[in-house]
């Protein structure tokens, strides 16, 4: 599984990059996993699930967690995350 990350500000791509997954974990696994790394590497808090987020993902494998899922302030738009990818 490849899901690709982008944090955007003012229509513009700030930073991103892919995680790929090759483990034997589960599909929701593999996510949450890719999640934390890229928050890692972005050196950003781990965004809170909405509902819109969970809903627009199951429908379009794509979801954007812009500062309403974030505890801190975050100094962009949102963070977009994509499978580009599937096992």
């Amino acid at each position: 599984m490849r899901i690709w990350f982008k944090l955007i500000r003012d229509n513009r791509l700030l930073r991103d990059t892919t995680v790929t997954d090759e483990s034997d974990e589960t599909r929701t696994h593999k996510i949450f996993g890719a999640l934390e790394a890229v928050c890692y590497e972005f050196d950003l808090g781990k965004p809170v699930w909405l509902d819109a987020n969970i809903e627009e993902f199951k429908r379009h494998a794509k979801t954007r967690f812009s500062q309403d899922c974030f505890m801190e302030e975050i100094p962009f738009d949102f963070l977009e995350m994509q499978v580009i990818e599937e096992d």
